[in-house]
């Protein structure tokens, strides 16, 4: 395959005309994966989203102040009772739309009592098409994004326990978030989202990993899974991979790729994982 994840990363290093140490000081993984939004073949895998409204939404729209001291946003579910736990979710590349929410209200239901914040690390934009979320990912910036994520820590506070949970350019994030939070983190979720390859930053992950792989995936490719179980165990990281005979986006029901029984499967595997280490 023409463009790879670690090609896509040394495309990153030259466009910024620096060494790789320095390349690597920022989450090189997740700049690396948006340079994929100019791959035609990429963007083509991403089949257009099936319309869907959420009916009745049981949470609701919330903002909040970013570390940089701008507005951000996300979508909020309360536990019935005060707990310390929270979930965050991270969108994939169309954005913080109805499906997102949906899948929240199913982490939520099916967890019971936690606090669901589905961070919207696009600012409010949510893409209907392809082109559009090829154009939103694209333009996501880490101190931005960084920033966000570091506002919804400060708005659930020092005692929360934090799992995170994304989905494609989300799965990325959920790492970075989980990275991000530090000894609040408690469980990491990713489905085929760009594993983090600084294993100083990694060496600081305090949560445990489930990686959810379609091995069908051409960027998100069998080379980057064996890498980061590489960086994960030399950094003595918790990680499980539950791979699926799948392609990209398989758990989205928006997309025509869709398959109801590993999306099931994998949503049993990473609820009772998240479950066992949200305490």
């Amino acid at each position: 395959m023409k463009t790879t994840f670690y090609i896509a990363l040394a495309l990153v290093c030259s466009a910024k005309l620096i060494s790789q140490s320095s390349c690597c000081a920022k989450p090189a993984s997740t700049e690396a994966f948006a340079t994929l939004t100019h791959d035609k073949k990429f963007v083509a895998t991403h089949l257009e989203p099936l319309p869907f409204t959420l009916v009745s939404p049981i949470g609701k729209d919330i903002s909040f102040k970013s570390a940089d001291g701008k507005e951000a946003h996300a979508y909020e579910i309360k536990a019935e009772k005060p707990t310390d736990n929270y979930i965050f979710v991270i969108h994939e590349w169309w954005g913080l739309n109805d499906y997102v929410k949906q899948e929240s209200e199913k982490w939520f239901t099916t967890l019971g009592n936690v606090n669901v914040i589905a961070i919207d690390l696009y600012d409010k934009q949510v893409a209907t098409n392809r082109d559009s979320a090829a154009k939103y990912m694209g333009m996501v910036k880490t101190e931005r994004a960084e920033a966000i994520i570091k506002g919804a820590l400060a708005y659930v506070g020092p005692k929360a326990h934090i799992a995170t949970v994304g989905w494609c350019f989300g799965g990325g994030w959920s790492l970075q978030t989980s990275l991000l939070a530090g000894k609040q983190a408690k469980v990491c979720v990713m489905y085929y989202g760009a594993p983090e390859e600084n294993t100083t930053k990694l060496s600081k992950l305090n949560a445990p990993v489930l990686f959810v792989w379609p091995e069908q995936d051409k960027w998100i490719n069998k080379d980057v899974v064996t890498k980061f179980e590489t960086n994960m165990k030399a950094t003595k990281k918790s990680l499980q991979v539950k791979s699926y005979d799948a392609d990209h986006a398989f758990a989205n029901p928006s997309n025509p790729k869709y398959s109801k029984a590993f999306a099931d499967d994998a949503f049993m595997n990473a609820s009772t994982f998240v479950k066992s280490n949200l305490k």
